[in-house]
């Protein structure tokens, strides 16, 4: 790997420190906008520090999915749509640097402006940008999408909406976002949505969009083609409007996308072994190292490459539903956790390769320090100290097994917490004081079978402790149902956290939405103090006073018990074909949808 390879973390140690100097200038336009201090790139830049401006452009690249899609529409609540669809239709006003913490540059926008507090903030469009067939991008499409998107989109588009106390037109390709709360961050945030096509909508219900209804884009793709539930194919718009704007140079680089459906990840394994796709990520270490030596590995014709990140470890796991009882009853939550022996699982599925989860921001600055609550971290917490779960004060370790099959010792403790919490065993089931059996339910995707192995394990032990245990697997449609409606006792969860967390904690914990279908807040947390950590790391001004909110934040998180934490993935891993390449330097927050294939080329040399 090439030295260039820790530039970005020198420039991450850079720019934390810079993070959260606190601007006295006044308002005016700008390239670029960072959460905190100055950008890391200059107004000339060339291009991303991790694209090559030089790539070539051509080729093909096929990627597989698993389950199906019902919506070619990603912008909706209703549907089920390819993942993907977003990062390479559709552009927004700004677009993020993934070298830093969080800083945007003019994407659909040639600058931004701001005043001081960032009490609002002013977009101006580029003159040349253009939706794929060919008609100018208007302040008008601007305000709409906003609003709609707002008003009518997916969810995780509305907190934003309720934050604008106005949206109006400045200039002819000028538009002004006032905001009604003090936030740093919805600067930011307000340069993040898609832009949609007004136009295209008229006379459409928009939140009622069919699978033919595909919305128009600004960005590089378009869908050429597709099939329901079996292939969606996109090909890069010979006349896209930005190939030569900074932020887009080196990127976005193939001719034709592909997407394939398969009914479970191993299907789609041997159709990447057989030669049907280009290019597949791998979250098992094990498998990484035991499974990828077939022929076309051993002959140099698909390449294993590994992307180390500097991001925290975010949360992977198993989520409890605690709107639902047993499990709003923490010392059941506690017991679940011991009875859920992580050192044997992980030993069986991953070979024991994969460090575990410890808690919400582990691996990073901003994750939660061992032992009692100190300084700052303290102070925030104690005026909730009433209400707090034991262990978030004091310190909180997740339990571990003695590495044993049988995990005797946190299975006695585990049936100690049940009986405190009422639960005891009669005639080898689990009852209440009822007499009402404890029973619970994992909900899995169908074709997840790694996560259906590590349940198979746990439920031995479950069964042990007197608890009758059941698996649905069920398609993608159907889960998306299921946990839109919250419809769950148990089910797999995975949350990626940045080095700037922000207003999206809102979403993933906050109270505004706990109840609300389709919220990612899946556990059902309802916390003054998670809502309070919140509030706290957004008013920050100061490096110390952002972090020790974090930290605070992913003591309640963590000392909750809301997920039972599974293994970390603290490096990427993609297997592709040899024509596949990328350019040596990395970002600081590794591989992710923005990363591939979004500066790869394809080189048949």
């Amino acid at each position: 790997m090439s030295p260039d390879f820790l530039r970005p973390f020198r420039s991450l140690v850079a720019g934390i420190a810079s993070i959260f100097v606190t601007s006295v200038a006044h308002a005016e336009s700008s390239h670029g906008i960072a959460m905190y201090g100055d950008t890391a790139l200059p107004p000339d830049f060339v291009s991303l520090p991790y694209a090559n401006p030089d790539a070539p452009k051509g080729g093909k690249a096929v990627f597989g999915n698993t389950g199906g899609f019902n919506s070619l529409n990603p912008f909706l609540q209703k549907g089920t749509s390819p993942w993907q669809l977003p990062f390479w239709t559709h552009e927004s006003l700004m677009g993020r640097s993934w070298d830093e913490p969080f800083t945007l540059y003019g994407l659909l926008a040639e600058s931004v402006e701001t005043d001081p507090d960032r009490s609002w903030v002013e977009f101006t469009l580029r003159e040349e940008a253009r939706f794929s067939d060919g008609s100018p991008v208007t302040i008008d499409d601007v305000i709409w999408s906003y609003e709609t998107l707002g008003t009518q989109g997916h969810l995780r588009y509305r907190g934003l909406w309720g934050k604008i106390d106005s949206i109006e037109q400045t200039g002819p390709r000028s538009v002004r976002i006032t905001f009604n709360e003090p936030d740093r961050e919805l600067a930011l945030l307000a340069g993040m949505r898609p832009i949609l096509k007004k136009a295209q909508w008229e006379g459409k219900d928009f939140a009622d969009a069919q699978l033919h209804d595909v919305p128009i884009g600004t960005g590089p793709y378009v869908i050429e083609s597709y099939e329901a539930g079996r292939f969606v194919n996109l090909r890069r718009n010979p006349d896209y409007w930005g190939n030569d704007i900074p932020f887009r140079r080196g990127t976005m680089n193939l001719d034709e996308l592909r997407i394939e459906f398969y009914g479970d990840g191993s299907v789609l394994f041997e159709a990447f072994k057989a030669g049907e796709l280009s290019a597949v990520r791998e979250f098992n270490a094990d498998k990484w190292d035991t499974q990828y030596n077939f022929p076309a590995v051993q002959r140099g014709d698909v390449i294993k490459t590994e992307i180390p990140h500097g991001k925290p470890s975010g949360m992977t796991g198993f989520v409890m539903n605690t709107r639902k009882a047993p499990f709003d009853d923490w010392r059941v939550r506690e017991a679940l956790m011991l009875a859920f022996n992580f050192e044997f699982i992980n030993d069986t599925v991953t070979g024991g390769a994969q460090p575990r989860i410890t808690s919400y921001f582990s691996g990073s600055d901003l994750a939660m320090q061992p032992g009692p609550a100190q300084g700052q971290v303290k102070d925030l917490l104690l005026p909730f100290a009433d209400v707090l779960l034991p262990g978030t004060l004091e310190g909180y370790e997740l339990p571990k097994g003695d590495g044993s099959a049988r995990n005797r010792a946190n299975l006695r403790k585990a049936a100690g917490l049940l009986a405190e919490a009422g639960w005891t065993v009669q005639d080898g089931v689990l009852r209440d004081a009822n007499g009402d059996a404890f029973q619970m339910t994992f909900l899995l995707q169908q074709g997840d079978s790694e996560m259906a192995t590590v349940v198979e394990i746990y439920s031995r032990a479950l069964e042990r402790l007197g608890i009758q245990v059941t698996t649905e697997q069920v398609d993608n449609a159907q889960y998306v149902g299921r946990t839109s409606e919250l419809d769950f006792d148990v089910t797999t969860f995975r949350r990626a956290l940045s080095l700037s967390p922000g207003n999206e904690q809102r979403l993933y914990w906050g109270s505004e939405t706990t109840d609300a279908p389709g919220t990612r807040n899946l556990m059902g947390v309802s916390s003054p103090a998670v809502d309070a950590m919140i509030d706290a790391m957004l008013a920050s001004k100061t490096r110390e006073d952002f972090t020790a909110a974090t930290r605070a934040l992913d003591r309640v998180l963590t000392a909750g018990r809301y997920v039972i934490p599974i293994w970390s993935f603290d490096i990427g891993r993609i297997a592709h074909v040899k024509d596949l390449k990328h350019p040596e330097t990395l970002p600081i927050y590794g591989d992710g949808p923005q990363y591939m294939p979004e500066v790869w080329w394809y080189d048949a040399r």
